[in-house]
């Protein structure tokens, strides 16, 4: 279990970042213009979802261009579900037959 995927997803902003580039790749110039934050702001926050290994980054010249991780989300999120879910063999769950 990752606790870096689950302490990154903790922040509305970065969550919010995360939706902003389920899309494709955003230049940082351009994420940090969807929020009423300062740049250093954002970028501290996309150096969060970089640990996390939920964004990777590329240089385009003198840009900085960001990318979700979607597949490592979505694995990390399915075994969490996966650990608490409840086992189906046998046996019955409070208040269900």
């Amino acid at each position: 279990m990752s606790d870096s995927v689950f302490k990154a997803l903790a922040s509305a902003v970065r969550r919010r970042i995360l939706f902003h580039l389920k899309d494709g790749e955003l230049a940082a110039g351009e994420i940090a213009s969807r929020f009423d934050l300062a740049a250093p702001t954002v970028s501290r926050h996309l150096g969060v979802l970089k640990g996390a290994r939920l964004v990777t980054e590329r240089r385009d010249g003198n840009r900085i261009l960001y990318e979700s991780e979607q597949e490592r989300l979505a694995d990390t999120l399915v075994r969490f579900v996966e650990e608490v879910r409840p086992s189906r063999s046998g046996g019955t769950r409070r208040g269900r037959p």
